[in-house]
């Protein structure tokens, strides 16, 4: 299954790019995965094992934020152009609707000063200090702003923090049992060290999602493997979403939702080709997460890295990283 994907998922390590991969490929019924490297190289070196938890950083955005966003418009309760100012009344333009933050075609931007120095109260003011800029409908920038602005508005429907209503609606439901922002240390795999927080481990790398914490639905999440393969393959199977969808409105990721833009963009997440030209969708965690879905093919890759160990920036692994998914998508069968 997929040799040459296998191949260079294996210099990832055997080049010294990462410490260690943890990867599936799901093809149908059958499964291939490997766990294999290190956890960490400094202070200490440790193997890398199957079962750790990793911080998944924006992958928080699709598995919880999105999936609970489409959840409160299979309900009826939201929709896809509701103007954002609807929810949040202090929001700073009346144009931006709720597809535009999902899309990440709401152009918002701005400067916000010393934001990594604040408290959660002062950074989520901040966030109302932003404004809409020439982007806005004409390019997709990807930002964490707006999947920090849906939790928001998730939380006015559920008066609860964003990260409470993920585990209650996503991670519960869905038997994601390893899933939490809360892990132990001891179950995580160790991301950066840096001078003011040392090793970071068991605690979220993002520092706005470490700031927010659980008002934050951009990051924060860890996951082990075995709960993305779960998650992924609930996303393919069509029966076992109907029993936590009322519509399948899960078809609507697997389509784009910019066409009229040619802005290549759907649901929370970013759209890949395979080559029979089928729709698949594609998501990237900065810490060294991905995965790619084709549910035509009923396939996906999940790939799971701590790239920024033992210390940022690690820009070869974002080209590594491109050729992996190209080489995947052009060596699946059609």
């Amino acid at each position: 299954m997929n040799e040459k994907t296998t191949s260079l998922l294996h210099r990832l390590v055997s080049d010294g790019i990462v410490p260690g991969v943890s990867y599936t490929m799901i093809h149908g019924e059958e499964e291939q995965n490997e766990t294999f490297g290190r956890r960490q190289l400094e202070p200490v070196v440790r193997e890398l094992i199957p079962g750790l938890k990793y911080d998944v950083a924006s992958l928080t955005k699709v598995v919880g934020t999105t999936t609970v966003i489409l959840k409160l418009i299979d309900e009826g309760r939201l929709a896809f152009d509701d103007k954002v100012i609807e929810y949040l009344p202090d929001f700073f333009d009346n144009r931006v609707t709720i597809r535009h933050l999902l899309t990440h075609t709401s152009g918002i931007t701005g400067y916000i000063k010393n934001r990594n120095e604040l408290d959660a109260h002062e950074l989520l003011a901040a966030l109302y200090t932003l404004h809409v800029g020439p982007t806005f409908e004409k390019e997709v920038v990807y930002t964490d702003i707006g999947m920090i602005f849906l939790g928001l508005i998730i939380e006015k429907f559920y008066d609860e923090p964003v990260q409470r209503v993920i585990t209650e609606v996503v991670l519960e439901p869905l038997s994601l049992t390893d899933s939490t922002f809360a892990p132990l240390q001891s179950e995580c795999v160790p991301t950066e060290i840096t001078k003011k927080r040392g090793l970071i481990q068991g605690i979220v790398h993002d520092p706005k999602a470490n700031i927010l914490r659980e008002h934050c639905g951009s990051a924060g999440l860890f996951m082990t493997m075995k709960d993305l393969v779960k998650f992924t393959r609930w996303l393919l199977s069509e029966n076992v979403r109907k029993r936590f969808f009322k519509t399948d409105i899960v078809q609507e990721l697997f389509r784009d939702q910019t066409p009229t833009h040619n802005l290549g963009r759907t649901y929370g997440w970013d759209l890949r080709y395979n080559r029979a030209n089928d729709v698949c969708i594609y998501h990237t965690g900065y810490t060294g997460t991905f995965i790619l879905i084709d549910k035509k093919m009923q396939d996906a890759l999940i790939v799971l890295t701590n790239r920024v160990h033992p210390h940022t920036p690690n820009d070869k692994f974002l080209v590594r990283r491109d050729q992996i998914i190209a080489e995947y998508l052009g060596e699946k069968d059609i």
